[in-house]
C-alpha cells in the first residue's frame, strides 16, 4: 500500500491505498488508536477493489481536530465523507473494524444513496449509554479541563513501543509492530543551547482522543439506526466475544439489519490483521461490484 493525503475542512487525512484504479471503491476504516497499517495485511487479499485506509482525524498522520472541536463518532463520519468527496467518490462500500465499524454504521444509516455495501468486523453501531447515566457521563466529560494536557510518554527506540503495545493486550507482536510504526513520531528534547536534540519516540495520536465522551447514544437509537441500512451488510465477528460488546448485544445488532450477513470466526479482536486469509475468504466478493 502507498501513502496518500487529502486536505478536508478536518484538516490533512493522510492514509494508505492499494488496488486498481477503476476498480470497486472502498474506503476502510481502523479502529480506535489504531490506524491505516490495521488494513496492510488485509489488502493482498482482497484483490479486484481499490482500497483506501484513512487514519481517522487524530490518528496516525492525520491532523488532530482543533480544541474546540469533540471526538465523536458522527464527527468522524463526517470526517471519512469529506475524504470520499476529496478523491472524487460518489459511491462506494465500507470496511471497518471495531470503532471504524461504528464510523462505517454511521454513514451507511446517514447516506444510504451513496454506500454500495458494508463490511464490519468486530463491531456494529458505536457504543451505546444507558439513558439514565447520560447525565453522569456529560458531567465527567465536563469536569475534566479543557486545557489539560497530558505528558507524551516517550520511548527509546520502536521496540518499547511495541512492547508498551502488547501490555495493554489483545493483539500478537506483529501486528502491534504494525500500528506502532505509523503510530510514532521522533521524540525531541530541549539542549542547554535552545536547540533539541533526538530522544526517541512518542504517539503521535491525539492524547484528547483518551477524553470521556460528553455523549453516546442509546442503544434504541443505535438500532434504529442499523435499522436505516440500506446496503448489503456482512458483519464478522470474533469468537470469543469482546466483554465490552457481549454476545447478546452483538446479536441483537445484528438482527437490525435489513440485509445482513453474519460471519464467525475464532480469534482475536485484531482478526483482521492477525487471520487475513481467513477474514478475505469472510468477506468474499461482497465489494464485487458497484450496486446501482
Amino acid at each position: 500500500m502507498r501513502e496518500f493525503a487529502v486536505d478536508t475542512d478536518f484538516g490533512r487525512i493522510a492514509g494508505l491505498r492499494g488496488g486498481a484504479a477503476g476498480a470497486p471503491r472502498v474506503l476502510a476504516l481502523h479502529g480506535w488508536l489504531d490506524n491505516a497499517a490495521s488494513f496492510v495485511p488485509l489488502q493482498p487479499h482482497l484483490p479486484g477493489i481499490e482500497l483506501v485506509a484513512p487514519d481517522l482525524p487524530g490518528h496516525g498522520a492525520s491532523a488532530h481536530l482543533p480544541p474546540a472541536a469533540e471526538y465523536t463518532v458522527v464527527n468522524a463520519a463526517r470526517a471519512m465523507f469529506a475524504v470520499a468527496d476529496a478523491l472524487g467518490w460518489d459511491r462506494f462500500g465500507l470496511l471497518g473494524h471495531s470503532l471504524g465499524a461504528a464510523v462505517a454504521s454511521v454513514m451507511a444509516a446517514a447516506a444510504p444513496e451513496r454506500i454500495e455495501g458494508l463490511v464490519a468486523i468486530e463491531a456494529l453501531g458505536a457504543l451505546a449509554e444507558d439513558i439514565d447515566r447520560s447525565a453522569l457521563r456529560l458531567h465527567r466529560a465536563f469536569s475534566e479541563p479543557r486545557s489539560a494536557r497530558r505528558a507524551l510518554r516517550v520511548f527509546p527506540d520502536i521496540a518499547a513501543a511495541v512492547e508498551a503495545r502488547l501490555a495493554t493486550g489483545g493483539i500478537e507482536p506483529a501486528a502491534a509492530r504494525l500500528l506502532v510504526e505509523r503510530g510514532v513520531a521522533p521524540a525531541r528534547f530541549d539542549d542547554d543551547r535552545g536547540g533539541s536534540l533526538p530522544a526517541g519516540c512518542t504517539w503521535r495520536s491525539d492524547p484528547r482522543l483518551t477524553r470521556p465522551t460528553a455523549i453516546r447514544m442509546s442503544e434504541d437509537q443505535v438500532r434504529d439506526l442499523l435499522g436505516a441500512i440500506e446496503c448489503p451488510t456482512r458483519v464478522v465477528y470474533a469468537n470469543p466475544a469482546q466483554p465490552y460488546f457481549p454476545e447478546s448485544l452483538r446479536r441483537a445488532r445484528f438482527a437490525c439489519l435489513r440485509h445482513g450477513e453474519l460471519v464467525v470466526l475464532d480469534g482475536g479482536h485484531h482478526l483482521h490483521m492477525e487471520q487475513p486469509e481467513a477474514v478475505a475468504r469472510a468477506i468474499g466478493g461482497h465489494f464485487a461490484g458497484p450496486r446501482h
